[in-house]
């Protein structure tokens, strides 16, 4: 058997890449126990459990995540069974995706959030319909003359980090978390590309994608030069279009469609190679091996 695993699980994402909806969706799927998973709920230790209700909630109505009711969650602890009756403890730190952003853009890091990033095995939730990739210099030119704006020769370009593409801040995230004050030791990653319903496209597998899309993150992660072990997965948490949570915005016909569905747990799709499952728990059995 088991014993309790107290070393957390990190979830780490920029802004939009999908942390509250895979929450929304993973309590929803422990608690419901609409589906056979690989590890069971076995009790909630910090968090607050009328706001996970009300985000799996949100996520059950097939209603897009309230940003501003989510800013206060900080931290979710709960314990999940394995299969042979141990207990194994998650700690998911929900933090801002734009904590990790000024990462990148200003070099620094709260204290609340070094503490979080200092220890445990990663999650990393990445958009796979939101990737800004590097621009050619020849298309940028090109894109001038077809508008009508004039560049002159050794003309000063205005530049910002968040200019950068996705994969240069990802790969420097990741860096960062293998180098002090962050890194602690071996450690392992699951790296999950969400909104795969619209990114993957047709019979796309997630690590070919992450080839393709992110060639910089994948050669770093290949080269093991910082030494994570890794595997990538393909996820949709939500299985399709939600309705907007503003006011006045009409319904959308893909999430009527969601709502009647028997069961809510199936819109989950978790794509590893070429299998498919309804089971968010396998990625974090993995983690915590």
């Amino acid at each position: 058997m088991i014993g309790p695993i107290i070393r957390p699980i990190s979830i780490v994402g920029f802004p939009g890449s999908g942390k509250t909806t895979f929450l929304a969706a993973l309590w929803h799927l422990v608690q419901s126990r609409e589906l056979q998973t690989r590890l069971t709920f076995g009790g909630l230790r910090e968090g607050n459990f009328d706001h996970l209700t009300e985000i799996a909630n949100r996520w059950r109505s097939a209603i897009e995540q309230d940003r501003t009711q989510i800013a206060g969650l900080r931290k979710v602890a709960m314990d999940l069974k394995t299969s042979d009756g141990g207990t194994v403890r998650l700690n998911f730190p929900d933090v801002p995706g734009e904590d990790f952003q000024r990462m990148w853009e200003g070099r620094e890091v709260g204290i609340e959030l070094a503490d979080i990033l200092s220890s445990g095995h990663v999650l990393l939730l990445v958009n796979g319909n939101r990737i800004d990739a590097p621009n050619w210099i020849y298309d940028e030119v090109e894109l001038c003359r077809k508008i009508g704006i004039e560049r002159k020769v050794g003309e000063t370009v205005p530049w910002h980090p968040c200019l950068a593409p996705t994969q240069v801040q990802l790969v420097e995230l990741l860096q960062s978390l293998r180098r002090a004050p962050l890194d602690f030791g071996a450690r392992r990653l699951s790296i999950m590309i969400s909104v795969w319903d619209k990114a993957a496209g047709e019979r796309r597998e997630p690590e070919p994608f992450l080839r393709e899309k992110l060639p910089l993150m994948h050669q770093y992660l290949t080269s093991g030069r910082d030494g994570w072990d890794w595997r990538v997965y393909g996820l949709s948490a939500q299985g399709g279009e939600y309705d907007s949570n503003e006011e006045g915005v009409e319904p959308r016909p893909e999430a009527e469609r969601l709502r009647e569905q028997d069961i809510p747990s199936e819109r989950i799709q978790l794509v590893s190679g070429a299998a498919i499952s309804h089971d968010l728990t396998e990625p974090l059995e993995w983690l915590i091996r």
